[in-house]
């Protein structure tokens, strides 16, 4: 990859953008300067999705759109940089947590209330492979995929897809990837959620599993959040939870070979330490 990522934020601002420092990123080239980011990538499409909503998504979701394009072979995308920094879950008090959590769940359903334009939705709509649950009998099949996996283990993903729903909705855009490093927080206030790029319809139970899961000591305290704001039983939550991370976890073991110990043991803490039930109170 070639491009300059300080031409192509001069270009955004119409000036020099000043030093530019390369931020860690599991799927872009992300460059940070005082007032902008710069993404690049060459691998994929996803952030050409995220391109085509993000001029499109609510107000104040979002940081805006400055420049993009494709360079090359190369797609990049300039945003203006908002103040804060992904919030570290475990490092905050339970006070700090509550505060934030509570603006993330109004952000996501202003999100899901969302009527998208007619521009947006053909990327919303689009089909592609974005690893998230779809159906009772689509666990079902990854499960049955699975190789040397101990029995124990695959006996309770059986369990948990025996009580899956039969399938998704698709009725409401949902962000799909909105753990807590795709937000950025300054002090006690939510500023942004980022990266858009697995954006689809989809439901709400897809974005309430990642933002409870992975709120880290604070979960429950999420969790009893989102079932107060969206007025549902928390042991629904928890069902629908656990066939999401279930899926997760058995779509990576079959597809992505480089995750196979982390999966592994995520898989233990899900079913032998019933990790979506072990803080469920009568």
């Amino acid at each position: 990859m070639n491009l300059d990522p300080r031409g192509i934020a001069a270009a955004a601002l119409g000036r020099d953008p000043g030093p530019l420092t390369k931020a860690a990123s599991r799927s872009n080239q992300v460059y940070l300067g005082t007032d902008i980011v710069v993404k690049l990538n060459d691998r994929h499409t996803r952030l050409s999705r995220e391109i085509a909503l993000t001029p499109y998504l609510p107000a104040g979701i979002t940081a805006p759109l400055l420049a993009s394009g494709q360079q090359d072979g190369v797609n990049y995308a300039c945003y203006t940089r908002l103040p804060g920094s992904p919030p570290r879950m475990d490092d905050i008090d339970a006070k700090t947590a509550r505060t934030l959590a509570v603006q993330a769940i109004d952000t996501l359903e202003r999100l899901h209330d969302w009527t998208p334009p007619a521009e947006a939705l053909p990327t919303l709509r689009a089909d592609f492979d974005h690893g998230g649950f779809t159906s009772k009998d689509a666990l079902q099949l990854e499960i049955d995929r699975l190789k040397d996996v101990p029995q124990h283990l695959v006996d309770g993903l059986k369990a948990i897809a025996g009580n899956a729903p039969e399938r998704a909705k698709t009725t409401v855009p949902v962000h799909a990837d909105c753990f807590w490093d795709n937000w950025l927080s300054n002090g006690e206030t939510v500023t942004a959620l980022l990266d858009f790029e697995w954006a689809r319809f989809g439901e709400p139970m897809d974005d309430w599993f990642f933002l409870i899961r992975f709120s880290g000591r604070h979960e429950a305290d999420v969790l009893d959040l989102v079932a107060e704001a969206t007025a549902t039983h928390k042991d629904v939550l928890r069902t629908e939870c656990e066939a999401r991370e279930a899926y997760f976890v058995a779509y990576d073991l079959n597809h992505e070979p480089d995750l196979t110990a982390e999966r592994l043991s995520g898989l233990e803490e899900l079913i032998v330490g019933r990790h979506w039930w072990r803080s469920s109170k009568a």
